[in-house]
């Protein structure tokens, strides 16, 4: 009972120390319907977070399809190029590597240098087509289409300097015989004083 009294004695001093215009506001009085709407707008969110986390999952494996695509095409593009430029050399080899030795003015000391040096580029050509040959087809060099493109790339830029460097040859000794054309010309000219 001393409760009671204690707890109406606070309402009381409560009511009392209240200023005059102060109301009651009452329950709160919930709607339904917005209630229901709410609800479903809750779930219609957490299904457009799941079909959109389950387009980013999509966007990231065709992403990853599209880094694979990627890197084979580099491959093709850095095999074709080194196919291309391992055709050069031979050409070159085949064709401008007979024209030199069959010149006259290539002393036959030097033919056997010459074609030394010309077989040791094409040796070491035919050592990267193996080379190349064994990553793309063989599975004990674990390698990922990334590190195996940049294999291929370095490879290729090899070939394109074997390339430059057999031309480069094949131009010294051009020059060569034409110098030695000339110096027989010079030497053999008829005078006529």
């Amino acid at each position: 009972m001393k409760n009671k009294i204690r707890i109406l004695l606070f309402v009381l001093t409560l009511t009392l120390l209240l200023p005059g215009r102060a109301t009651a506001q009452g329950m709160p009085v919930y709607d339904n319907t917005n209630f229901i709407s709410f609800a479903r707008s809750l779930i219609e969110s957490a299904k457009q977070t799941s079909q959109l986390l389950k387009s980013v999952e999509f966007l990231k494996k065709q992403k990853e399809n599209i880094e694979k695509v990627n890197n084979v095409i580099r491959q093709l593009k850095a095999v074709r190029e080194l196919a291309r430029n391992n055709q050069r050399l031979f050409d070159i080899v085949q064709d401008d590597l007979r024209e030199i030795l069959n010149s006259p003015y290539i002393k036959s000391n030097e033919i056997s240098r010459i074609s030394d040096s010309f077989n040791a580029i094409i040796e070491n050509s035919l050592d990267g087509l193996d080379y190349i040959d064994q990553i793309l087809s063989s599975d004990n060099l674990k390698m990922a289409d990334a590190e195996r493109a940049e294999v291929l790339k370095e490879m290729e830029l090899q070939s394109n300097e074997m390339v430059a460097e057999i031309e480069a040859k094949t131009r010294r000794y051009r020059e060569i015989i034409a110098f030695r054309e000339m110096q027989d010309k010079i030497n053999n000219r008829e005078t006529n004083y």
